[in-house]
């Protein structure tokens, strides 16, 4: 029979840490605690398999859980000494959802299961506390009701905050036991009013729909949209996780706390968190109440007068740190633990890998690296490569002048400006025009992924540094200001104030995520240096990684940004780039629209010392390192112009008549543009532009040559080749090209001719193309969309419902397809090196900045990646992890 049910707590532990993908991340390192010895509360977790079982049977359970569950109460009941549905010391259990990888906050959690109407007196009497137990009550009503019944929880906050404001009490605290029975019963009646029934009194019946909204609650909305950002397979499942209550609302020698075993956002090596007393966990996170320092060096630094966890709760705070210390040591990693402290006595309820900023992941690998905790190797493969484009957030510069509006707690680094807006709808549409935007809210909740998402940052007037808010930012390396409690935010009139000043929708902010600022108006921004803990494990990395990583880049700034980054070379510099601007557009137009060749060249003459000038920019920061150009390949209507301004402004140039010139561009005009007249048709058409940009590239590499005494070899890339003869042809062209070049300027320019392979036929015909080629170039975008024969410009309007139904797992222009466009570069590969052993292959699409396909090179053993300048990070640290990952699997 399946094991659908495993057990933890004291020696019946059942799991461990190794069981992720069965028991998820929250089960498996309950079961690892409680077999370490630490303080955890029994309970039992519901296997992922059951979550598969549950959507793929109708959302119906296997029918031996109800068995294991009931078997498994009764193992909790006999380590805690308490009784399920009893009217004496009452088992009340928390039901939490637990993926294999931590999303927090995006799946549902009951708490206090097991109260009713008898139930509530009976723990009442035991505790000789009525506020504790009507507190407790009042709250599984409202998440219960919430969670499974579909009741929202607007109703119920309503019901609380009218009582509140009828007798003048501030805070949840100050009400009594009497009070929150008033509140119990107008929240059943509530949920009469809604559903027609009573609130359920059966504690089985509740115990079940618990499970079965968690199980429901992997595939909500917000669940799904974050598993998409963080690609998170579906599959996977979450696994249920049923615990014994611990109460940290058991009175003021209790309490509720997060902490993390070192600081999430600089990754300091130092104790930080934050606590309620006498509050349940829901509290803290919620942001509900300003939570209190864990740490009395926190405490200062935050000039917070309210006293902390170890000044209030000495043994429990020393206890604390000594777990602390243990969990970190065992799982060799920053820790991210929820705790309870009922009566004094510390609980233990989760520890997980703590979510952190880049440069706390940084500072953390590093120390523990250096320390000997784990070795380079494992600090490399800690950074998720795509993360590093949090690197490349600005920061405010410190010159600049600001409007300060408020302080609130520097959530997650980085500064951002934006439009105001309210919600997270709002956010995603001005973001879809093309706007920036910062999401302003009194507090976010799960439901608000999409909008924290599509904001450029987040700010929120309560929580704290471990609110939803801060800790969805860092994850997503958005900067986040919480916890501004001077600002006032008004939702329904879209309205922000903060002393005397009224903000709407529209109005732009800046918020400053490493200090805590808010600020009116758009404020001088600065990149951010790349150096310290950044530049040491990039260092480790070029020291494993096999594949040299160049950029694609046509301007001496993006040259500029990619050597800085560290990129060894120009994978890609596309010439039609250089020609949109000012006078040489003009001349691009005229060669087009030139009758014969002698008008071709005598445009182009006026193109070629543009051209020269801009290889000599290039060759002159690059010198000796590598770069590959491809000749011109431009879909001709790029080029063609097109309002009656640019026709009547060429015609002049040309000294032609406008309507001669229009008629002319219809002639030119192609259905099918982006596979027409292009690449190396078009210079197999009009030999002279192939002639033109190889005198420009020669004469820059021999001027550069000379002034630096080193030998610059650019490399020649002939684009959309489909057949040998093309390539011979062209190549023919260049080389003519260099004799003439070597007799005028008396010395033989050096250089190689490869081609982009960018078409099927290409990919399998490569061993006879590679005869005449000495690298060849794998132009990804354009072999994805002739591979699939879809157009990357409107592959938007669809490719979105592909992935929701599951046709595509990623979207193939982002990640490469490896089944069908990898097998492509795999095949003609191998047959390259077949015609030729040395021939080099590198990849310079977009993919070559994408992790996956990152691997997929390491793999068939391409010499290089080439990526956009801001992306060269993320394929140094990709590449090293590539080979780690293949020497895994030997």
């Amino acid at each position: 029979m399946t094991k659908w049910v495993y057990i933890f707590g004291d020696k019946k532990t059942e799991g461990d840490a190794s069981m992720k993908e069965l028991l998820g991340g929250k089960g498996a390192n309950l079961a690892e605690m409680s077999r370490l010895g630490l303080p955890v509360p029994p309970g039992f977790t519901i296997t992922t398999q059951v979550c598969t079982h549950y959507y793929e049977d109708g959302q119906q359970y296997p029918k031996e859980l109800k068995e294991q569950v009931h078997s498994a109460i009764a193992a909790v009941e006999a380590l805690t000494g308490r009784k399920f549905n009893s009217t004496t010391k009452p088992l009340l259990l928390s039901v939490r959802s637990g993926a294999r990888v931590s999303m927090p906050g995006m799946m549902d959690t009951v708490l206090n299961l097991g109260l009713n109407a008898r139930t509530v007196e009976a723990l009442a009497q035991e505790a000789n506390d009525e506020r504790f137990a009507y507190d407790s009550y009042r709250r599984f009503i409202q998440m219960y009701s919430d969670v499974v019944l579909g009741v929202d929880h607007d109703f119920f906050e309503e019901i609380l905050e009218d009582f509140k404001d009828e007798h003048d009490y501030a805070l949840d605290t100050d009400l009594s036991g009497s009070d929150w029975k008033e509140i119990v019963a107008a929240y059943k009646d509530k949920v009469k009013e809604e559903l027609g029934r009573p609130f359920p009194e059966d504690c089985e019946e509740q115990l079940w729909g618990a499970v079965g909204a968690v199980f429901k609650s992997w595939m909500i909305p917000r669940a799904r949209t974050y598993r998409t950002l963080h690609e998170i397979p579906e599959g996977w499942g979450t696994a249920v996780n049923v615990q014994a209550m611990v109460f940290g609302n058991t009175g003021e020698d209790s309490a509720t706390g997060v902490a993390f075993t070192r600081n999430p956002s600089t990754g300091e090596n130092a104790l930080y968190g934050e606590f309620l007393i006498n509050a349940q966990g829901e509290d803290v996170v919620a942001g509900i109440r300003t939570p209190q320092d864990i740490t009395e060096k926190a405490r200062i630094e935050a000039y917070s007068e309210k006293p902390s966890l170890e000044a209030t709760m000495p043994e429990v705070f020393a206890e604390f740190k000594a777990v602390c210390d243990t969990l970190e040591n065992h799982y060799r990693d920053m820790q991210d633990l929820e705790f309870t402290v009922e009566h004094g006595k510390l609980w233990m309820l989760q520890t997980r890998t703590g979510k952190r900023t880049l440069k706390a992941a940084l500072k953390t690998a590093v120390d523990m690296a250096e320390s000997g905790m784990i070795t380079r190797e494992e600090a490399v493969e800690r950074i998720a490569p795509s993360s590093l484009d949090q690197l490349l957030h600005p920061t405010i510069d410190p010159n600049s002048e600001r409007d300060e509006l408020s302080v609130g707690l520097p959530a997650s680094p980085g500064a951002a400006c934006g439009a105001i807006v309210f919600n997270s709808d709002d956010a995603e549409t001005e973001k879809a025009n093309g706007r920036p935007v910062i999401l302003v809210r009194t507090e976010t909740s799960p439901e608000d992924i999409h909008g924290m998402h599509a904001a450029e940052g987040i700010l929120t007037t309560r929580g704290g540094m471990t609110s939803h808010a801060a800790v969805v930012a860092r994850g997503m390396g958005k900067p986040c200001v919480a916890g501004v409690g001077a600002i006032r935010v008004d939702v329904r009139n879209e309205l922000m104030s903060v002393g005397g000043r009224n903000f709407g929708k529209g109005d732009v902010i800046t918020i400053d995520g490493g200090n805590g600022q808010v600020l009116a108006g758009r404020v001088q921004m600065q990149e951010p240096e790349l150096s310290g803990d950044f530049k040491k494990l990039m260092e480790w990395a070029d020291s494993i990684r096999r594949m040299d990583v160049r950029a694609n880049a046509e301007t001496p700034t993006d040259v500029k940004v990619a050597l800085s980054f560290g990129a060894e070379g120009i994978g890609l510099c596309r010439t039609e780039h250089m020609f949109f601007e000012g006078e040489r557009i003009l001349a691009v137009r005229e060669m087009i629209l030139s009758d014969t060749a002698a008008e071709r060249k005598t445009a182009l003459a006026k193109l070629l010392p543009f051209q020269r000038q801009d290889f000599i920019d290039i060759f002159e920061l690059m010198v000796d390192r590598p770069v590959t150009i491809r000749l011109l390949d431009p879909p001709l209507h790029e080029f063609l112009p097109k309002t009656e301004e640019d026709i009547a402004e060429v015609a002049r140039q040309m000294d032609v008549d406008p309507e001669e010139l229009r008629e002319r561009a219809e002639e030119l005009e192609e259905c099918n543009p982006m596979l027409g007249n292009r690449g190396c048709r078009l210079l197999i058409s009009n030999p002279e532009i192939a002639e033109m940009q190889a005198r420009a590239i020669f004469e820059a590499a021999l001027e550069i040559s000379k002034r630096h005494g080193r030998r610059v070899a650019p490399e020649i890339m002939v684009p959309l080749v489909s057949l040998k003869s093309e390539l011979d042809i062209v190549r023919a062209s260049i080389d003519q090209v260099a004799e003439i070049v070597a007799k005028e300027l008396g010395e033989k320019p050096a250089y190689s001719v490869g081609t982009m392979i960018e078409l099927p036929r290409a990919a399998l015909l490569s061993e006879d193309i590679a005869a005449s080629a000495e690298f060849f170039s794998f132009g990804t975008n354009d072999l994805t969309q002739t591979t699939f024969g879809i157009s990357r410009d409107d592959a938007a309007s669809f490719l979105g419902k592909y992935q929701e139904r599951k046709l595509l797992e990623k979207d193939p222009f982002v990640s490469l397809d490896i089944e069908g466009v990898g097998e492509l570069v795999k095949i003609s590969a191998k047959n390259g090196r077949k015609a030729n052993a040395d021939i080099k292959l590198g990849i310079c699409g977009e993919h070559g900045g994408d992790p996956a396909s990152i691997e997929f090179c390491e793999v068939i053993g391409l010499n290089y990646v080439s990526c956009s300048p801001f992306r060269v990070p993320v394929a140094r640290l990709a590449a090293a992890q590539a080979v780690l990952s293949q020497r895994k699997k030997g």
